[in-house]
């Protein structure tokens, strides 16, 4: 297939600048949610002990593999517990989402061991589910032995700044996975009981943060990953080992509000290719936005590579919009054709002929 290359340069105005505080942090990721671009890290690719921000991916394995409103009864595989929980009884009959609210609000680890029990029939098969997922999604420097976070004098989940980010980037995209973190209280009745479960997310307090989950253990020391979003940016802090982490978070999101501005480069009702005669119409599916600070304005390039596809169908993907920064990739959009009504027709009449002759 012969392919068409055709370049342009976008330039924009730029914005002030401020620093964030971030000495105290081992490891950090700012990151651009909506592209996954990271902004800003340090030592973002070691692996370190992440506690219980583990439970991130316990939550969306759950939700993506069964029902919310199945009815769990607890059973005796929340005896091997310790540390932080929701002190669930065996016998008690609880939904799974209001397990997922326990584990995520008040990190309950007898929250994790049951519900990767009920998930994968017992804790060890679930962290194969764990493990798999965290390759699909990306995540190349993390392996995880539990579903709490927990660790012991022989090992402990292992992830880095940057896959944290992208296991937050991918759960985000789940809309009971983002009511759920950034709930403030729940209320939940059983059979047995009634709790009242406040978020231990203090960032909560500031109104553009958006979710997150807190961890800790003596041998991790404090994790945390958030949410935020403000004037059309969407980002992810991650620091793992952090002494001062909520000031860490706010100082990182503080200097991203006011350094960078949200830019829509491409507006999807008005997109065209320059010098395409071969497509009938051409469209992409999204918006194309970037964000970007004073001294990136002048390095963006807008990339186009299209295939010319014989005989193509209506709506087919028939090449990428590649966004970069210099000589980095930090966005691709996919871009499809469609046949104008008379070539729809035409098309339609020869196929139906030929359907008609069998």
């Amino acid at each position: 297939m012969k392919k068409i290359l055709l370049f342009s340069l976008l330039f924009f105005i730029g914005i002030n600048n401020i620093q964030a505080s971030t000495q105290t942090a081992s490891s950090y990721v700012l990151m651009d949610m909506d592209s996954g671009r990271v902004l800003k890290s340090k030592d973002k690719d070691t692996p370190r002990l992440i506690a219980s921000i583990t439970k991130i991916m316990t939550c969306i394995l759950a939700l993506e593999n069964k029902n919310i409103e199945d009815i769990v009864t607890v059973d005796d595989s929340i005896n091997k517990s310790y540390g932080s929980g929701i002190y669930i009884s065996v016998g008690e009959k609880i939904s799974l989402l209001d397990l997922l609210y326990g584990l995520m609000l008040r990190s309950g680890n007898d929250a994790a061991i049951m519900i990767s029990t009920y998930v994968s029939g017992s804790e060890e098969e679930f962290v194969k589910l764990m493990n798999q997922k965290a390759k699909e999604i990306g995540m190349k420097n993390t392996i995880f032995y539990n579903s709490s976070g927990l660790d012991n004098t022989t090992r402990g989940n292992l992830s880095t700044a940057y896959d944290m980010a992208l296991l937050t980037r991918y759960a985000m995209q789940n809309e009971q996975y983002r009511n759920i973190v950034k709930t403030k209280e729940y209320t939940v009745k059983t059979n047995l009981k009634t709790y009242v479960w406040y978020n231990k997310n203090k960032l909560l307090q500031y109104d553009y943060i958006t979710g997150g989950k807190t961890g800790y253990t003596e041998k991790a020391k404090r994790t945390l990953v958030s949410t935020a979003s403000k004037n059309n940016l969407n980002l992810i802090v991650v620091t793992i080992k952090d002494s001062d982490d909520w000031n860490t978070h706010k100082s990182l999101y503080e200097e991203a509000f006011d350094t960078y501005k949200s830019y829509k480069i491409i507006d999807k009702d008005n997109f065209f290719v320059i010098g395409d005669t071969y497509y009938d119409d051409l469209y992409i599916k999204n918006d194309i936005k970037v964000i970007l600070k004073q001294d990136e304005t002048k390095s963006l390039i807008s990339h186009i590579k299209l295939e010319k596809v014989n005989n193509y169908q209506n709506n087919q993907k028939v090449g990428v919009n590649y966004i970069y920064l210099g000589d980095t990739l930090i966005h691709q959009e996919d871009i499809y054709a469609k046949k104008d009504s008379k070539t729809l027709n035409i098309f339609n009449k020869i196929k139906n002929w030929f359907k008609n002759k069998k």
